[in-house]
């Protein structure tokens, strides 16, 4: 028997690549880190390698890929300078992708929405603050709230349970639809038991597991996504 459609009740977005157009700063100030430490990235391994990883799995992967032992308390060190000098590019400079901002208050006006991100917590307030957003958001999970980040599944059953519990009534993750722009968010979001939809703004390989594909975070349909949960 074919099971029973379930309607959208809720959206989880990604914040990095989806909302703000982060990434080639995180590969600017993983680049500048990592020079002084003997290791050369290359845009192209940043986006086909590490581009899913929050920043400690990135450096503790970085780190094994040129062949060299890091210790947590080093990784930590490194991450505090990223950070650091994530802050000042950002300084005073929108981040959004273009049609970021109306988006989420179109999804917003529709659904609760809530965000699971490898991005650390500091940064997406920081820039959701700056842009007035960060009202529309009922639940935020950032890289320092699961035990494990993308490509498991627990960032996206964090923010669907943490909406929940905002929301004071239960959302199941299968009534939930996530916005990726990644193959390993994909898979975190899909192994978690959401719906999924890729925005093609940032890496277009590796997104084609997804149930719909937008060309950017401006072309999110409501009605499109909707309709997802009708089939």
């Amino acid at each position: 028997m074919a099971n029973t459609p379930v309607p959208l009740k809720a959206i989880v977005f990604d914040f990095d690549g989806v909302i703000a157009n982060s990434e080639p700063l995180h590969f600017r100030t993983f680049r500048e880190v990592l020079a002084p430490r003997g290791i050369a990235l290359t845009e192209a391994d940043y986006y086909a390698r590490y581009l899913g990883y929050d920043d400690q799995r990135a450096f503790e992967q970085m780190s094994s890929d040129a062949g060299q032992t890091w210790t947590a308390d080093r990784i930590a060190g490194l991450m505090t300078e990223k950070a650091r000098l994530m802050e000042a590019l950002e300084r005073d400079v929108s981040v959004l992708f273009p049609g970021a901002a109306d988006a989420i208050r179109r999804a917003a006006g529709a659904f609760p929405i809530a965000i699971a991100s490898g991005a650390i917590r500091a940064e997406i307030e920081r820039t959701l603050v700056r842009e007035d957003l960060i009202r529309y958001f009922g639940a935020i999970v950032a890289a320092e709230d699961t035990p494990q980040s993308k490509p498991s599944p627990d960032p996206y059953l964090a923010a669907v349970d943490r909406l929940s519990s905002a929301l004071g009534r239960r959302i199941v993750p299968h009534e939930c639809a996530a916005i990726e722009d990644s193959a390993w968010g994909l898979e975190s979001a899909r192994a978690a038991g959401l719906r999924t939809v890729a925005v093609a703004q940032t890496y277009a390989s590796g997104l084609a597991s997804a149930d719909l594909t937008v060309r950017s975070i401006n072309d999110l349909d409501l009605g499109r996504l909707s309709a997802l949960f009708s089939e």
